[in-house]
């Protein structure tokens, strides 16, 4: 079946929006006290940081906002790999934004460095997916509004293969009876290979990176991914480097082009890239990924949202924006469309699930994905994982020996 990429939705209808916030809808309160955003009076102005992507969404949204509320909203267009780091050093100094766009994975940095506030949700907070609830909450406190989920899954040109492979290795002689350039493409890099990517074929081999506590948040204590499951993985990695189905100078670019040229069947990525793959003519189909190592290969599941600084001096209005506004089914349903990332609110995800199998798709296979650690410690994972990997892949040394390093270097630095 092919599939047809669904039309851009307009916005005209922001005032149901309105309508929305004036009612209250049950919001709860700025986060910092007791007042209820349908009885409140909002003065002033709030700045927002945004990209480039969602910025003329969001300023629909604003729009409204202002009409409604009388509260000026300061669009601020940012590109997003900047936004976290220009966050922190601006938030103490008085002069970050109110609101600003995240992913959930940024979380922990943020709470320590205490530049976030936590947003009250109130009775909305059933309204969205759990799993994009968990990922923007730490430590028990909701962060934020989530807008997206996202997730990987293996893309397949049925033209070129007709069924689903049922592990990796019938993937490959799938991809190599094809008679294409590419048995199987992912996009990786020279110097830093690509963990998020490569992590569904890591968790197959029984390899998380951290283990997790009795209430299922991730334990730094409990560092997995040098265990013997890694070290296996590692020794595959090398295998599939050496045989050259995973290439560190294929970029992710290389391989959305080579596979929306027909030249490979397969492709693991994410729904950002089914479009083009749509616009090209190719029939595709969203299948689970493969498992490598004998048991479920689970990707990370990632969730965007937008924060609230704990320096706002506006939190009451910037909480209402966020909540229902940023919140409402119009606008994030409106953010699925120019972004393709699955909705965090459940009516307007379930409205996407059923329009687009696309989408589907990648929401069948995210039901078997797991959160990307928030925790702080992250940090010195992604120091050193993604060069290991790539050593491995080129051929650069021992892959147990490298692996084992990686994990004590990991080790070392969360101390």
């Amino acid at each position: 079946m092919k599939v047809n990429k669904r039309g851009i939705i307009a916005l005209g209808a922001m005032a149901a929006i309105s309508s929305l916030a004036l009612a209250g809808c049950a919001s709860g309160g700025s986060g910092s006290g007791d007042d209820k955003s349908g009885d409140a009076e909002y003065t002033g102005e709030i700045t927002v940081w945004v990209d480039a992507d969602r910025a003329e969404v969001l300023q629909d949204a604003a729009d409204a906002f202002t009409a409604d509320t009388g509260v000026e909203v300061k669009m601020v267009q940012k590109e997003f790999g900047e936004i976290r780091d220009q966050f922190i050093q601006q938030v103490p100094t008085g002069e970050g934004p109110d609101v600003v766009v995240g992913a959930h994975d940024w979380l922990g940095t943020l709470v320590t460095n205490g530049v976030v506030a936590p947003v009250e949700l109130g009775d909305r907070a059933s309204e969205f997916e759990q799993v994009s609830i968990d990922a923007i909450s730490y430590e028990g406190q909701t962060y934020g509004v989530p807008y997206a989920i996202e997730n990987i899954a293996l893309l397949r040109n049925t033209d070129l293969v007709a069924e689903a492979p049922t592990d990796y290795d019938d993937m490959i002689a799938k991809g190599k009876a094809a008679g294409v350039d590419y048995a199987f493409l992912v996009g990786l890099d020279p110097e830093a290979a690509d963990p998020y990517h490569l992590y569904p074929f890591q968790t197959s081999f029984d390899a998380p990176v951290f283990g997790t506590d009795a209430d299922g948040a991730y334990d730094p204590a409990d560092l997995q991914i040098g265990n013997d499951g890694g070290t296996a993985f590692a020794s595959w990695l090398g295998e599939q480097g050496a045989a050259g189905i995973l290439n560190t100078n294929i970029t992710g670019e290389l391989a959305k082009e080579n596979f929306v040229s027909g030249k490979s069947p397969f492709f693991l990525t994410g729904p950002w890239n089914a479009p083009a793959a749509v616009d090209a003519g190719l029939n595709i189909a969203v299948d689970p990924i493969p498992s490598a190592g004998g048991s479920d290969a689970q990707p990370f599941a990632g969730v965007q949202g937008f924060f609230l600084s704990s320096e706002s001096k506006n939190r009451l209005a910037a909480n209402e924006f966020m909540v229902n506004y940023i919140g409402s089914e119009e606008v994030q349903t409106a953010l699925y469309e120019v972004g393709g990332r699955t909705p965090a609110l459940t009516a307007a995800f379930e409205a996407a699930v059923d329009a687009d199998p696309i989408t589907a798709g990648f929401g069948e296979v995210g039901a078997n994905a797991v959160p990307m650690p928030s925790i702080p410690e992250m940090g010195a994972v992604w120091e050193f994982w993604g060069v290991t990997e790539a050593a491995i892949i080129n051929g650069s040394g021992d892959p147990a020996a490298l692996w084992t390093k990686m994990a004590t270097d990991i080790q070392d630095a969360i101390g």
